[in-house]
């Protein structure tokens, strides 16, 4: 199997390989159906035995060749999403850590990167509104040269 660079996979670089066709899984399992062993079917259709062990397992099962889903872990946090959205509204100036703080004093255990997750999941930043020019008048407006700059020396 080749190796194909995959920046954000856990596999350092490495992609996930991909589940096998429908077709091949179908083909395996109407051989060993039809007669041929488990192991016979493996090396003729150049499978892993475990391969055509599960595949007919998932059969006898289920009555389905496809693949099984993969991915989509759940949060724990989603089951705790009422508490934590009505916590966010009703004091929606706290910052991300100190949201973290006041979960953890409510006996809801979270880090910063968790609960990040889930209010972006969520659609809620946590941004606040930039300072009015009242408060920070050197800040807003066109800035003044520098002596430097008045002088031509920039």
């Amino acid at each position: 199997m080749s190796e194909s660079l995959c920046i954000d996979s856990p596999l350092r670089g490495r992609a996930m390989p991909k589940s096998y066709s429908g077709d091949l899984r179908e083909r395996v399992i109407e051989a060993v159906e039809s007669g041929a062993s488990r192991r016979e079917t493996a090396e003729r259709f150049e499978v892993s035995v475990s391969s055509a062990v599960k595949w007919l397992q998932r059969w006898h099962e289920s009555k389905s060749a496809a693949p099984r889903p993969r991915g989509g872990s759940v949060s724990a946090l989603e089951e705790l999403a009422e508490r934590i959205l009505d916590l966010i509204a009703e004091q929606p100036d706290l910052t991300l850590v100190e949201t973290v703080a006041e979960l953890r004093k409510r006996r809801i255990r979270t880090s910063r990167s968790s609960l990040w997750r889930f209010l972006d999941r969520h659609g809620i930043t946590l941004k606040k509104k930039p300072a009015s020019c009242g408060a920070a008048a050197n800040r807003c407006g066109p800035r003044t040269p520098t002596l430097d700059a008045r002088a031509g020396h920039v």
